[in-house]
């Protein structure tokens, strides 16, 4: 991908950093994150489903790079049923921060944490000791359990109130807590979006990525694509969504470190939409 490749037709906020990868599209990798980047956020997690042009946007990509990657805390088999991906060849989809894999309709996954169970079972009873607010929620994500504070009258101040005690819960099991956009996330140590990249990356011999995300589950990866350029890898990081202090807001740090922000899911279509026509076109 050419430096004119990471060059969206309108709307994106360039910031200093890395360079955009060099022109070699069978080496190169775009790796992206699922909720707030190729999904809108919404309040109730279930309802999340991607933007209408990612599944266009992929089908064009996926045959002219590397690879093309979803990697997401959620598990594999919902971020495939909620893209839409089922049908799309070349998508690989690194669920759970790299723990599952789905690629050509087969998903491989390790057993789950043990602590998951014994957080999952005690988790009512500490939220209702801890008078967590009304509109906090649960999500069971099979190998981790996530607690929502965005439904809640004060998203912030009920995220505040509860991070230390899940991360004591958390603790307890041998588990660790992932904070989000109002989310608190109690999965297994160990594995995050860095490591999966890197694993990626590595694994199908890439010599460029596009990395965009939105969190600070993202923060790993953006980390792992800046290492890796010190070994000589090209990486354009991007930054999905307009920063801001309303809860929906990305967080700053990933827009402070990003090469490209660009306004939410729609800007990142847009911005896939344009590498598809220049790889397309053979420009």
């Amino acid at each position: 991908m050419r430096p004119d490749l990471a060059r969206p037709r309108s709307g994106p906020r360039r910031r200093g950093g890395g360079g955009a990868p060099p022109p070699a599209p069978p080496h190169a990798v775009i790796a992206l994150d699922f909720d707030g980047t190729l999904a809108p956020i919404v309040p109730d997690p279930s309802r999340a489903r991607a933007h209408p042009g990612v599944v266009p946007a992929l089908r064009v990509l996926a045959p002219r790079v590397g690879a093309v990657a979803v990697v997401t805390g959620r598990p594999a088999a919902l971020a495939v049923e909620y893209g839409g991906l089922a049908g799309l060849d070349g998508v690989v989809v690194l669920g759970h921060y790299g723990a599952e894999r789905w690629e050509a309709g087969e998903l491989t996954a390790p057993p789950p944490h043990p602590g998951v169970d014994a957080v999952r079972g005690r988790l009512p009873q500490v939220l209702a000791a801890l008078g967590a607010p009304d509109g906090t929620s649960v999500e069971d994500k099979g190998r981790s359990v996530a607690v929502h504070t965005r439904r809640t009258a004060e998203p912030a101040a009920a995220f505040e109130l509860l991070r230390g005690p899940m991360e004591a819960l958390a603790g307890e099991h041998g588990l660790v807590v992932e904070p989000g956009r109002m989310v608190l996330e109690l999965r297994p140590p160990g594995v995050d979006k860095g490591a999966a990249l890197t694993g990626l990356l590595r694994e199908r011999g890439a010599r460029s990525v596009l990395y965009a995300g939105d969190d600070l589950g993202d923060v790993p990866a953006f980390a792992a694509v800046e290492k890796l350029r010190g070994e000589g890898l090209a990486g354009l990081l991007v930054c999905s969504g307009t920063v801001g202090d309303a809860p929906d807001a990305p967080v700053r740090e990933l827009a402070d470190r990003a090469d490209l922000v660009v306004p939410g899911p729609a800007g990142v279509v847009e911005l896939l939409g344009a590498l598809g026509e220049e790889l397309s076109a053979g420009r």
